[in-house]
């Protein structure tokens, strides 16, 4: 059984690789374009004009936010290896390989969940992130009456012209908070769960699950949208996660936590 969980997970990933490049057109998947497409250097040597100096700005700010995106990502990957090891640290020796993989299962299967449908359904709708430069803009969303319910744009980070570098950097930081909502549930359930039952509901949560809830808050989703349409204070606001991330994670974790109890290995 272990063994057919992994090599599904394998062609998976594969495939879900061969489609995404299949669909990827349009964008600016390497940032050659973000800004302004003028030439920073000035054109006489010394003597840069206002204009030159403003695009050489503007370009900073966004390489100094691409740096920064980018940095808190990587440190919030590494709470992966925090809750891997506080997890199998909490069970028994018997079950601590269990418990480890577990952990890291969830990254893998979570990633290309979030690649297919996940990232669209929660930022398909959020529109254009100026300071990551906004030149491909996820502007698609169901809607009813104004509301948006789904987003729908970006999935396989291709369609929808988002084959783009502001849109990667936006997923890989999407992608880490993701993954740390796909953990919290190994950690509720420890010894008390299948190996291949944590697989399927890791696919879950990030295809579906988390990605609605998450563009509601995040992806200017309907919670987002109370204040401006009807004047409650500035609508749902979760800044660091408490009420995406964990709550998603925790509830998750709640209605499974009276799976079949690991056997010994």
């Amino acid at each position: 059984m272990k063994k057919k969980v992994i090599i599904g997970i394998v062609l998976a990933i594969l495939l879900a690789t061969v489609v995404g490049f299949a669909y990827a057109a349009g964008g600016d998947p390497t940032g050659a374009n973000l800004g302004t497409a003028k030439d920073i250097a000035s054109a006489v040597a010394g003597k840069p004009t206002l204009d030159e100096v403003a695009t050489q700005v503007a370009k900073n700010k966004l390489g100094i936010n691409f740096v920064w995106v980018m940095l808190t990502a990587f440190l919030i990957f590494f709470f992966q290896a925090g809750f891997a090891l506080v997890e199998t640290g909490f069970t028994q020796a018997k079950n601590a390989m269990h418990t480890m993989a577990m952990n890291l299962v969830v990254f893998l299967v979570g990633t290309v969940g979030l690649f297919l449908t996940g990232f669209a359904f929660m930022m398909g709708g959020s529109g254009s992130f100026s300071s990551l430069g906004g030149t491909a803009p996820l502007n698609h969303a169901l809607s009813i009456g104004g509301w948006n319910l789904l987003g729908l744009n970006g999935f396989f980070l291709s369609s929808g012209g988002t084959y783009d570098v502001g849109v990667y950097a936006l997923f890989f930081f999407e992608m880490v908070f993701m993954d740390t909502t796909v953990t919290i549930p190994t950690g509720a359930m420890a010894e008390r769960v299948k190996f291949s039952a944590i697989v399927i509901g890791s696919f879950f949560v990030s295809m579906v699950y988390y990605p609605i809830y998450g563009g509601w808050v995040w992806g200017g989703g309907w919670l987002s949208q109370l204040g401006a349409k009807l004047g409650l204070g500035n609508g749902v606001i979760d800044f660091a996660g408490s009420g995406v991330v964990h709550a998603m994670g925790g509830y998750d974790g709640a209605c499974r936590s009276d799976g079949n109890r690991t056997k010994d290995r």
